[in-house]
């Protein structure tokens, strides 16, 4: 088993953590962006690893997305806990579930830009309520 050194510079997540349980949510954090340590964190050239790279320095703070991930992460905490809780109170068939990185990045850097479908394929045939009517055409009405 491998042993992680106790984190350092935790200024959102709880202090309380240990090494492992950090690395277990970085993990999720990079599936939910599809990134890697690298995309937050500095290497640390002074310190080189048995495979002669340098190791990453998880405490430097130079990295404008560990600044973004900390505003993102504290956002969805606050979304959780002030707005979704309360809808899955009131949600009595238990199918809400709580905002996380991957609710809107779906394995992406950036989030994709949500495109609205068609009307054809929303819902049932001929729209529904709340779907705007069909498109009008130029074409005169037949007899």
């Amino acid at each position: 088993m491998r042993n992680y050194p106790p984190p350092t510079n935790l200024q959102v997540l709880p202090k309380d953590l240990t090494g492992r349980q950090v690395r277990d949510i970085m993990e999720k954090w990079q599936g939910s962006l599809g990134v890697k340590c690298e995309f937050c964190h500095t290497a640390d050239p002074k310190n080189v690893g048995p495979s002669g790279r340098p190791r990453m320095d998880f405490a430097n703070d130079s990295k404008p997305n560990k600044q973004i991930a900390r505003i993102m992460y504290t956002m969805t905490q606050q979304m959780n806990k002030d707005y979704i809780s309360k809808a899955m109170d009131l949600d009595k068939d238990g199918m809400g579930s709580p905002v996380t990185c991957g609710t809107c990045h779906r394995g992406h850097e950036m989030p994709e830009e949500f495109v609205i479908p068609r009307e054809e394929h929303r819902g049932s045939p001929g729209g529904g309520e709340g779907t705007p009517p069909p498109a009008e055409t130029s074409a005169p009405p037949s007899n």
